[in-house]
């Protein structure tokens, strides 16, 4: 993959600057290129088309990139999204906007229920992502734009109000792991708390939309203590932004366990740490064996350690934490130097790393690891300088969508 001029950074960790922390450098110009080449690589897969000339936004390639590309902005001295981005925020809008016209992601012609799976999945990324937008953007003008308001007015509109899973969405479900598996439910409605306050004063609820983010923080308090570690460490990063989901105690306890499952080489390991914590039989043998019966990756993954130091750093843990610098060390030594990424790999099945589908878990570990090593970056007040994006580059081998 051609990268451009390369630029590197060398990072220093923490604001008061501890004598002996310095750490390798890591490309954040190959970075932006490479997220900037997948999502070119997803929107133009057939796979991925949707009516009205929309595209699918995935939780392992589209939703990640919509969160970290804006913090590369910053950081590479961007003036406003790339073309990229635009293109993903007018698909976004234009189905939005043609909410009651435009088809779900999977109708029931695929599997029974999976458009309303579709629908509550996809009410909430589009809340998050253009909340996310927002957070860049309309922080200047004191308010949402309305096709955001309207993005979370369809949000509400799809929330479940009765029975166990009152508060929470309907959620795409194909036996796959961190995303779409049998407990993201959970995982969707952390993600709808982070959007609602990522909104922040800008958003304004009216009575009925404060009855609603009522249920959600009780669905997520209710059903807490049946998570896996990941799903905890999303609802820790919600926590951030709607406080009211975490009380202190349970911050110390779930800080404690993601320090204790800390790898000897400073990251985190995703197979370990994505199963619900029951002691089963069926969770232990998943940590160790895919379905398809090969072994889980033992190394650690920058999904994992990019999302769970990035978590770290919004809820206020300082960057010469020890826990921090091992981890911000793991990420700025574990980039690939060739196409910018990070490492990570499917808990489902062992995948092709050169398809399509082998590299949706490194799009994923890549955006966080961004998000991780630019809010680092931004503490320290250092910027890039502007990135050359690669809008008509060729896209990545393509196959069919999978985790």
């Amino acid at each position: 993959m051609a990268l451009g001029v390369s630029a590197t950074l060398l990072l220093l960790v923490g604001c008061s600057r501890p004598q002996g922390a310095t750490l390798k450098p890591w490309d954040a110009r190959a970075a932006a290129v490479y997220l900037d080449q997948r999502e070119v690589a997803w929107r133009n897969w057939p796979g991925a088309a949707r009516d009205h000339g929309t595209f699918c936004v995935s939780c392992h390639t589209v939703m990640p990139y919509a969160l970290s590309r804006p913090a590369l902005r910053s950081t590479l001295a961007e003036n406003g999204p790339s073309s990229e981005e635009r293109a993903l925020l007018d698909s976004i809008t234009r189905r939005v906007t043609l909410w009651n016209q435009v088809e779900p992601f999977y109708t029931d012609q695929y599997r029974d229920g999976k458009a309303r799976e579709s629908r509550g999945t996809e009410a909430v990324l589009n809340a998050l992502v253009l909340s996310a937008e927002g957070a860049a953007h309309d922080a200047q003008t004191r308010s949402l734009q309305d096709v955001t308001r309207a993005a979370f007015r369809i949000m509400w509109e799809t929330q479940d109000t009765q029975g166990p899973n009152a508060g929470s969405w309907p959620w795409l479900q194909f036996n796959m792991e961190p995303w779409e598996a049998s407990d993201s439910r959970y995982y969707g409605a952390a993600l709808a708390a982070i959007a609602v306050g990522m909104a922040g004063e800008n958003y304004q609820l009216d009575s009925g939309d404060q009855q609603r983010v009522k249920l959600l923080t009780d669905y997520l308090i209710r059903n807490y203590a049946q998570q896996s570690l990941m799903n905890r460490v999303v609802l820790l990063w919600a926590s951030a932004e709607l406080p009211v989901l975490m009380d202190r105690e349970q911050r110390k306890k779930i800080i404690a366990e993601i320090k204790n499952a800390q790898q000897s080489d400073g990251g985190w390991r995703l197979s370990t740490l994505t199963w619900p914590d029951d002691w089963s039989l069926h969770s232990f043998a998943r940590e160790h064996l895919r379905a398809d019966w090969t072994r889980q990756s033992s190394s650690s993954d920058g999904y994992a350690t990019g999302l769970i130091v990035f978590t770290l750093q919004k809820i206020g843990i300082v960057s010469n934490d020890p826990t921090m610098r091992r981890g911000l060390a793991w990420l700025a030594a574990n980039q690939n130097k060739q196409d910018g990424s990070w490492p990570s790999f499917s808990v489902n099945e062992r995948r092709n790393p050169t398809s399509n589908v082998g590299h949706f878990m490194t799009d994923a570990a890549t955006a966080y690891s961004v998000l991780a090593l630019a809010q680092s970056e931004a503490a320290a007040g250092r910027s890039h300088a502007p990135v050359q994006h690669l809008a008509t580059s060729t896209p990545m081998a393509t196959k069919a969508p999978q985790q």
